[in-house]
């Protein structure tokens, strides 16, 4: 079984052929997932307070109910 996978690794890494393409993709991979972690982070530090911040705005501008 590890020999059928050693050959499908080498026959997609064979199919690559360039692997600089392969280690940018990694690379925006690993930064999209940085950026994402980051964001989520914000929200959910700073969820509560921007929600009860708009909830006072509007009631301010008398959007609620209408």
């Amino acid at each position: 079984m590890s020999a059928l996978l050693v050959r499908a690794y080498v026959a997609v890494v064979h199919r690559m052929g360039d692997t600089r393409k392969g280690a940018t993709a990694v690379e925006y991979g690993l930064l999209l997932a940085l950026v994402v972690a980051v964001a989520m982070s914000a929200m959910a530090m700073f969820g509560n307070s921007t929600a009860g911040l708009f909830a006072k705005l509007s009631t301010i501008a008398g959007l609620v109910g209408h």
